[in-house]
């Protein structure tokens, strides 16, 4: 989650809770592969070439960064349905369960 956004060319700031695209929540250097595979227009064989490293190598990175992608929403569905369980469980009042909702991205 993000606090704040502000616009460096007139210092405009809102505050908030805001929810950030899940490749914006990779590590620097994943996205700067992510950035350069698209430059690449998706070619594993120039991504290969561009870094001087084999094919299986980007291959993996690739499949590596993928799976935190996936990871991450899938840790993100299981809070989801924590809350409605919980809402089930009558734990959680309807109002608490959907500002969690709206706090984990729902």
């Amino acid at each position: 989650m993000v606090a704040a956004l502000r616009c460096p060319g007139c210092e405009a700031r809102v505050e908030g809770s805001f929810e950030l695209p899940a490749l914006l929540r990779l590590a620097e250097d994943d996205l700067a592969f992510v950035t350069e595979f698209v430059r690449a227009s998706g070619s594993l064989k120039e991504m290969a070439k561009l870094r001087g490293q084999s094919y299986p190598t980007i291959r993996n990175r690739l499949d590596e960064i993928i799976a935190r992608l996936g990871a991450d929403e899938a840790g993100r569905e299981r809070t989801r349905h924590e809350i409605l369980e919980r809402l089930g469980e009558g734990a959680l009042s309807v109002a608490e369960a959907i500002k969690k909702l709206k706090e984990v991205g729902a």
